[in-house]
């Protein structure tokens, strides 16, 4: 049986490596130092995040929805909710590059499943994919986990979220 890495590889090797793709990250993934310090730990230590532009997810919300053990609690994902908004920032990934973001965003392990989002970035809207709890795996049962509260407001503050937003985030659910 193949490693993730193994999966990763083989299906970046057969990428397109013209294709890219729009990703909107909302999660712990902004936090930089911690996304480099998983990079490197899963060999990925090639692979570059953009600087990405901060955007605005439509007509979505965040929701505590997956159970973590490796958090100690339950994590966020995103739900529809007519009239709110996530903020984060949009990334242009390459085709090629796209089963690393898989990889970090837990799709590889059916953790998280992608979804298109509509994003408000410099004035212009646009779609993008998002990752979300797998509804297989979701659930509202337990306390959410004050680690990845914290995580989420390192990364917001790290990305460069506006300060209600962060203060939202820190308030948690």
């Amino acid at each position: 049986m193949d490693s993730h890495y193994d999966q990763v590889m083989k299906a970046r090797n057969a990428a397109d490596s013209g294709a890219s793709r729009l990703y909107f990250a909302y999660s712990t993934i902004l936090d930089r130092e911690a996304f480099l310090e998983w990079r490197d730990q899963h060999s990925y230590g090639f692979f570059e995040l953009p600087e990405g532009r901060l955007a605005e997810a439509l007509d979505v919300d965040l929701v505590y929805d997956f159970p973590s053990r490796w958090w100690g609690g339950r994590v966020a994902g995103l739900t529809d909710a007519p009239g709110r908004s996530v903020f984060g920032r949009l990334f242009e990934i390459g085709g090629k590059d796209w089963p690393i973001i898989q990889h970090k965003e837990g799709a590889v392990t059916g953790m998280c499943v992608e979804r298109e989002v509509r994003v408000r970035v410099e004035g212009q809207e646009v779609k993008a994919t998002a990752f979300v709890t797998s509804p297989r795996r979701a659930s509202t049962e337990g306390p959410v986990s004050p680690r990845f509260i914290e995580a989420l407001v390192r990364g917001a503050k790290s990305a460069g979220l506006p300060a209600e937003y962060i203060e939202r985030l820190a308030r948690g659910p």
